[in-house]
């Protein structure tokens, strides 16, 4: 059984079969839902509301005071456990959204969408939770611990790595919870932690396990690969999506995402967005509502066998440079791009220009990794780049543009 197979990727909205026969937005595994079945959350920034998130707040779990003497008939791992969700349960909300679909009259309907889970990251309302909880959703609620509901707004959405921001006002009388941010990098294999989510819709259920392996590499889509994912068999189920994954300090260490299950339900195979990913990227979808990043200004084409035979190429995986833009970082940097054009379909593709094997230091043999490679790079940054020109192996070093521009329909001519 195969970790990508689509019969194994299960998507979870809820428990409604109505819900998922209409894909609507829930705990998703690996599949992200169709963009086309209903209009995009509409993104609404008040400049106000757009400094930059300070992470030194979440640095170090807030002060909550606990009754140690109700704690004394308990283990000590059980005090554990009493006391983190005691003290971070009320910063965990339930997401939920409704979608539109289109009748027999061709009128947009609003329906009842799927559910998942999100921390509070900032006393203003900001809420982090997975991207795939919140795609296609025309509006989204945000459910406090105390019963009370919330219309929120989509700040920004960052696809590659399944990560998105939302905004919600508190009233002024009501002072959030929010979660602290940990860090992932120092995370071993046999840790012990801890998952608060919404399965189900059971709201704020805490769940326990250990980190049971680092450096997971998930593919999401054709062209993206989440990197260094986090493994774990505490029990995730449908609605944990966007919940946080947690160390014994009470610090968030990953993002609940998806699990591996050929039934649907938590086999013990779960995965986590790193939470130093989290960090990287919040920052920038608050001030930008996106995350801008780099790319090679050239038109790329992943080498296929038939490209590969037809060309007598020396390798057998990596990227074709068809074009280069004028004048432009790879073109400076001494790229060759191709100058025979052969037809394939509808897309007219230039042999003879080099193949890029390696960019970064992490090997290049299709488009996903050429992605993965550069997701944490931004415009303006230099990067190594192996090629193959015939039979030598050449390196040379690049400025990269920014991908947006580059993969626009006038990125290169």
């Amino acid at each position: 059984m195969k970790l990508y197979s689509r019969g194994q990727v299960i998507l979870f909205c809820g428990l409604s079969s109505l819900i998922v026969a209409m894909g609507a937005v829930g705990f998703g595994l690996l599949r992200i839902p169709d963009k086309k079945e209903s209009p995009p959350l509409t993104s609404e920034r008040d400049s106000r509301e757009t400094a930059p998130l300070d992470l030194r707040q979440s640095s170090s779990p807030q002060s909550f005071q606990i009754n140690t003497a109700d704690l004394l008939p308990y283990t000590e791992d059980e005090r554990e456990n009493i006391s983190i969700y005691e003290r971070l349960n009320g910063a965990v909300v339930n997401i939920t959204t409704e979608t539109v679909a289109i009748n027999w009259f061709l009128e947009p309907v609003p329906q009842e969408g799927g559910s998942g889970s999100g921390s509070i990251i900032d006393t203003r309302g900001y809420v982090l939770t997975n991207n795939h909880v919140v795609e296609n959703a025309y509006k989204v609620f945000i459910n406090l611990a105390d019963g009370s509901q919330f219309e929120g707004t989509l700040v920004g959405t960052d696809p590659e790595n399944d990560i998105a921001v939302l905004k919600f006002t508190p009233p002024r009388s009501t002072e959030l919870r929010t979660v602290p941010f940990g860090d992932s990098g120092n995370l071993k294999v046999g840790q012990k932690v801890l998952a608060i989510g919404n399965p189900f819709a059971l709201e704020r259920t805490l769940t326990v396990g250990i980190v049971s392996g680092l450096g997971r590499p998930i593919k999401t889509s054709k062209q993206h690969i989440i990197r260094d994912m986090i493994q774990t068999d505490a029990s995730i189920n449908p609605g944990n999506s966007g919940g946080p994954l947690l160390d014994t300090q009470g610090r968030m260490i990953g993002i609940n995402t998806m699990i591996y299950s050929p039934s649907g339900g938590s086999v013990g195979i779960g995965f986590a967005v790193p939470v130093n990913t989290a960090k990287r990227v919040v920052a920038e979808l608050i001030e930008y509502g996106k995350v801008k990043r780099g790319w090679i200004d050239a038109t790329l084409v992943q080498l296929f066998p038939a490209l590969v035979r037809y060309a007598k190429l020396p390798v057998s995986g990596g990227l074709l440079v068809s074009r280069t833009k004028r004048n432009g970082f790879a073109d400076r940097a001494g790229i060759r791009q191709g100058s025979e054009p052969v037809r394939y379909g509808s897309s007219v593709i230039y042999l003879g220009g080099d193949i890029i094997t390696s960019v970064d230091g992490m090997k290049t043999e299709t488009l996903a990794d050429l992605y993965s490679a550069l997701e944490d790079n931004k415009p303006g940054e230099k990067v190594a780049v192996e090629i193959r020109r015939g039979g030598e192996t050449i390196k040379v070093e690049l400025t990269l543009a920014d991908r947006e521009e580059v993969l626009s329909p006038e990125g290169i001519r």
